[in-house]
């Protein structure tokens, strides 16, 4: 085994420490890539402070993207020296989801203590959704793992593997937006302005993002929300039937908070649907009126990384980012040293952030 540097959570809502940890080599269907950049999404830090609980100490990171190092056996389709995107979308391909195409709710089991990465005296560490990227390496299965152009930067590319999959893909997926179709996001934070970009992709009329933030509503603009609605409003969602005549087909909440949950409904249409992309902590709890929403045709639809197929979304979604109909450049809010993650994550945290990233600089 290799000794490599990563950042380790040991106690919940404490800062994570820098140190070194042991990564095995990649076995049969594993792949090693050198990190070059990896986001910090609210996932991770939802875990971190206790939220989805789990095993401590453990390594979080899963928006990631670097170059393969090594392979293990049987391997196809990657080899040392491609540039990739890592993800946490591992799919065993043999389960009934994964024959359905619902490759991000694989159904086969594994124990995220016993895979590639192990502390310094060889104990269980949690590597995180599979991933545990934020260290200088890591050994993932291949079916998480998309070749990727060279010329795209990685930190660019890093943002691909979660909050860009995952808002555009519940715009283009889950959410099965038509043309002409109404659409509200609620939250314009990194994920919140990939839902944004999906809708306009999928040729939704009106695009209305709503925000506690006015600087995120005018960031949304940019990103193609083409109305804004201040979430400090008493009642927004009549705010957005003002601007739409009617209530939205679509609302996506891409926001980890039960309240808005509770909210959401109110934007809809008859039959119209809410789409369920961002996740509150597990002890939050929503509650809506079963009979009121059944009566009108509306729903909840859940969107786990944008119901991705990740070898044939993230090509796609990389073409559209050369054509220029995909902004992935702009997402970014900062750039930090692994060295320098908490303070990273505490700018995530002021709420002001679309996505920081931590890059390697070698």
């Amino acid at each position: 085994m290799q000794t490599i540097r990563a950042a380790v959570c040991h106690e919940f809502n404490k800062p994570l420490v820098i140190e070194e940890v042991l990564l095995a080599a990649p076995a049969t269907g594993q792949v090693e890539v050198e990190v070059d950049a990896v986001a910090i999404c609210h996932s991770d830090i939802s875990f971190a402070q206790g939220g989805f609980g789990g095993h401590l100490p453990a390594v979080y990171g899963h928006e990631a993207a670097g170059r393969v190092t090594a392979v293990g056996d049987n391997v196809q389709g990657i080899k040392v020296g491609d540039s990739v995107c890592v993800t946490l979308v591992r799919a065993c391909g043999h389960c009934t989801s994964c024959y359905s195409g619902h490759l991000t709710t694989c159904e086969t089991h594994y124990d995220d203590t016993d895979l590639a990465l192990k502390t310094k005296d060889g104990g269980k560490i949690l590597q995180a959704m599979a991933c545990g990227a934020f260290a200088e390496k890591v050994v993932i299965d291949q079916s998480q793992v998309v070749v990727i152009p060279h010329e795209i930067g990685k930190d660019v590319a890093s943002l691909i593997s979660c909050g860009v999959i995952t808002g555009v893909g519940a715009a283009v997926n889950a959410s099965n937006i038509r043309v002409g179709q109404d659409v509200v996001v609620i939250g314009a934070g990194g994920v919140g302005l990939n839902a944004i970009q999906g809708a306009l992709v999928a040729g939704a009329r009106r695009i209305v993002a709503v925000d506690l933030m006015d600087e995120k509503l005018e960031v949304a603009k940019e990103f193609g929300a083409t109305d804004v609605v201040s979430a400090k409003d008493p009642k927004p969602w009549s705010a957005v039937k003002k601007i739409l005549g009617r209530g939205a087909d679509v609302v996506m909440v891409t926001v980890g908070v039960a309240q808005v949950y509770d909210q959401a409904p109110r934007y809809l249409a008859n039959s119209g649907n809410v789409v369920m992309v961002g996740m509150p902590h597990g002890d939050q709890m929503s509650k809506f009126s079963p009979l009121f929403m059944a009566d009108v045709g509306q729903g909840f639809v859940g969107s786990k990384m944008g119901n991705v197929v990740i070898k044939r979304d993230i090509p796609w979604i990389i073409d559209l980012y050369q054509q220029g109909r995909l902004k992935l450049d702009e997402l970014i809010s900062g750039r930090w040293s692994l060295d320098q993650i908490n303070e990273a994550i505490a700018d995530t945290l002021g709420g002001a952030a679309k996505r920081n990233v931590i890059v390697f600089d070698r």
